[in-house]
């Protein structure tokens, strides 16, 4: 096994003349390979922990490797406060935001790039190189030239600053921290130091503090060299992978296969104690030791995130208690399961072995050179060798030629992080009616943002209600909308109703919207509400005709007085769901116009900008409703009409709904079909056409009268509604 193996030499020639020997070889391992015996290599769990301990040893790392590093630099928490609004009627509240930077060393040898990052065992950084969260990213690979990172520079100052050659680190500069509650998470980091699998001979060359031979093809995936001795790093490989040394006085030399092999003769076999061969040419047989019934080996899979996987073999005897290897490389399922084979192979193979004595002209055998037994189609493996009385005592071990067919294992489940793409951001102001209960006094304009990929999050806002003279920061967008482009032009329509002939085809934005139908409770409750152009609709019914498009029926059209919006529709409209949690409300004064407002989140090239013109969707009094004419006993013709309310939405049975508006007043325009129009006004919902203005308006050849109201509320008027009378 490993142990003995690695440990044999220097203990393997003893007696009167070999003791001097031997203790040379030894004392010449351990100092130009190894460290002295009892020191420890890597372990499996060391490289998921984030630490800061001054001193702490860093790893050389090989291949691909998932680890947390060492933070070497940061900063203080950097404290940002913006005012934010909490929704209609309420006060402003301060929004305390944190980032930080700092620097986490990785490799003591010199790497090639960062692959994924993970933080608190989400994705930070995906494949693509794209964050998840806002931050600005540095990797110095550990050139024996690399300059001083220029932030740290900045804040320490240029003569204060390491350039930490030779040392693999990363920087993180002003991290955001609100994804992680206001604290810098635990980070991991996949790196690639070389870009394809590395060679267990490769890394022993590499990590040995002297000029050594390796030839050990065994690849692994990924490896990090730590630990405090080479020889622990090296006994940690041979756990999983038969190692031998070989020193010939001149070259040292690692291999995954014996020493070139010697052949005993028969007559040598068995020795006397003056030298000469004894009759008998026996050799004593030494006891077959149990075997494991299981061997597993634990390992980082690269298939599960380098989540640590296991590998286990059995055999159908009753043996010791099972075997686990830890092996701290990243390699996948197959390959730890052909290693795991192989080691169960050498356990139950290697378990026999014999002791023999030869004549002293055996002296040149060295631990791990193969021997063929006169008589014997078994190949033994040298464990020991020794000399006394001018005999050469040697131990045997029945050795393993290991068969390396082809394994195919699977890596099991994993709860991997979802590599989300953020993407770029479409943005869309939302001019809306008030649909809670209460008199609004400022527009109620909101942002209603989503991405192009669902891995969309966030974006930070600007607005601007001096047409770009000026900009303030209003914090972020809310949760992603669902957004999408109407296929259809949706038909007129009637509101109060169910229309269940009307339909409405949308294109959400990506597969990641979903839309959901409702019942009739659920309509009265105010869900499934949606802006489409200009108009609100409710829908019961969702038909996904595929993954990213919609039909929608069982419509309720016009609500919350936007019936005028009905008639003036077209195709690719824009499409919102309205849902409180992913609209931002913007604070907008009363008459500003346009109002500007940018967009950037992280997968934004350049920001985004959209422009609302006059918003006054709450302010406006609804339009009047009802228009009719009766005619009055004198001739006289009265027009009258029923009120609606911005605070009305409530059925209040036998009491009127509220004014909501400082004063009442309408006005009334007359426009004959071959005259000019004219206007009046009017304090109370009705206005009477006199006879005399129905003669004139005949006289001068008019055959009708269009009749707009319209009511004038605090901060403007209301739509118009029309009546046509014709004159008879």
């Amino acid at each position: 096994m490993a142990t003995l193996i690695l440990n044999a030499v220097g203990a393997a020639v003893g007696g009167p003349i070999g003791a001097a020997i031997g203790a040379v070889i030894g004392q010449a391992i351990d100092r130009r390979i190894f460290a002295p015996k009892g020191r420890e290599g890597p372990r499996l769990a060391d490289l998921s922990l984030q630490s800061s301990t001054y001193g702490a040893r860093l790893p050389k790392l090989f291949g691909r490797m998932r680890l947390a590093g060492t933070v070497i630099w940061a900063t203080d928490l950097k404290e940002k406060r913006s005012r934010q609004s909490t929704g209609k009627g309420q006060p402003k509240a301060t929004v305390y935001s944190y980032s930080a930077s700092f620097a986490v060393a990785l490799s003591s040898r010199k790497a090639q790039r960062i692959g994924r990052i993970w933080a608190d065992g989400k994705l930070l950084r995906g494949e693509a190189g794209d964050f998840k969260s806002q931050t600005s990213f540095r990797f110095h690979s550990g050139d024996e030239d690399q300059a001083p990172d220029p932030h740290i520079a900045a804040v320490e100052g240029a003569g204060g600053t390491p350039a930490y050659r030779g040392l693999a680190y990363a920087v993180f500069e002003n991290m955001e921290l609100a994804d992680f509650g206001n604290r810098i998470p635990s980070i991991t980091f996949e790196v690639i130091a070389d870009e394809a699998p590395v060679s267990i001979g490769s890394i022993a060359q590499a990590i040995s503090p002297a000029e050594i031979d390796a030839v050990c093809p065994t690849q692994v995936d990924g490896f990090a060299a730590s630990g405090d001795s080479v020889r622990g790093v090296l006994e940690t490989l041979a756990n999983a992978v038969t190692l031998f040394v070989d020193d010939d006085g001149q070259s040292l030399t690692l291999r995954e296969t014996p020493i070139s092999g010697a052949a005993i003769a028969a007559d040598d076999l068995g020795a006397s104690a003056d030298g000469k061969s004894v009759a008998s040419k026996s050799m004593s047989r030494l006891a077959s030791a149990p075997a494991p019934s299981a061997l597993a080996i634990r390992h980082y899979d690269p298939a599960r995130d380098y989540q640590i996987g296991l590998q286990r073999v059995w055999r159908k005897r009753d043996g010791r208690a099972d075997e686990v290897i830890e092996l701290p490389a990243s390699l996948s399922a197959s390959a730890a399961l052909l290693l795991a084979e192989n080691r169960m192979a050498v356990a139950q193979t290697e378990r026999s072995g014999a002791d023999i004595t030869l004549p002293w002209r055996y002296l040149d055998l060295r631990p791990g050179q193969l021997v063929a037994l006169p008589g014997d189609a078994r190949t033994f493996r040298l464990s020991a060798v020794s000399l006394q009385a001018m005999v050469v005592n040697a131990g045997l071990t029945l050795h393993h030629q290991p068969e390396l067919a082809a394994l195919v294992s699977g890596s099991g489940r994993s709860v991997s992080a979802p590599d989300l793409i953020h993407g770029a951001t479409r943005l869309l102001l939302v001019d809306l009616p008030n649909l809670q209960t209460g008199v609004a006094t400022a527009p109620q304009l909101f942002a209603a943002a989503a991405g192009v990929l669902p891995g969309w999050r966030r974006a930070q806002l600007l607005i601007s209600v001096d047409d770009g003279a000026s900009w303030n920061e209003v914090g972020e967008t809310a949760a992603p909308a669902v957004l999408g482009k109407v296929a259809n032009a949706l038909p007129a329509g009637q509101p109060y109703i169910v229309d269940h002939a009307a339909q409405l085809i949308v294109d959400l934005g990506h597969s990641g919207m979903t839309l959901s139908a409702t019942d009739s409770d659920g309509l009265i409750s105010g869900r499934n509400l949606a802006l489409v152009g200009q108009e609100l609709i409710q829908f019961l019914n969702v038909d996904m005709l595929s993954a990213t498009t919609a039909r929608l029926f069982g419509l309720v059209r016009g609500r919350r007085g936007t019936e005028w919006a009905m008639p003036v529709h077209s195709a690719n409209e824009d499409f919102v769901l309205i849902d409180a949690e992913t609209l931002a409300a913007l604070t907008v004064p009363v008459g500003a116009s346009p109002i500007r407002v940018i967009a950037s989140g992280l997968g934004d090239s350049v920001p985004i900008e959209t422009v609302a013109l006059n918003p006054n969707a709450s302010l406006i009094p609804l339009s009047p409703v009802q228009l009719r004419v009766e005619p009055l006993g004198n001739g006289d013709t009265e027009l009258r009409w029923t009120r609606r309310s911005r605070d009305g939405w409530r059925w209040l049975d036998g009491v009127d709904a509220p004014l909501a508006e400082e004063t009442e007043g309408y006005t009334v325009t007359l426009t004959p079909d071959n005259g000019s129009a004219r206007v009046v006004t009017a304090q109370t919902p009705g206005y009477v056409y006199s006879a005399a203005e129905k003669a004139a308006d005949m006289a001068g050849g008019a055959t009708n009268v269009q009749f707009a109201v319209t009511q004038r509320g605090t901060f403007g008027a209301s739509r118009e509604t029309t009546f046509t009378f014709v004159l008879s």
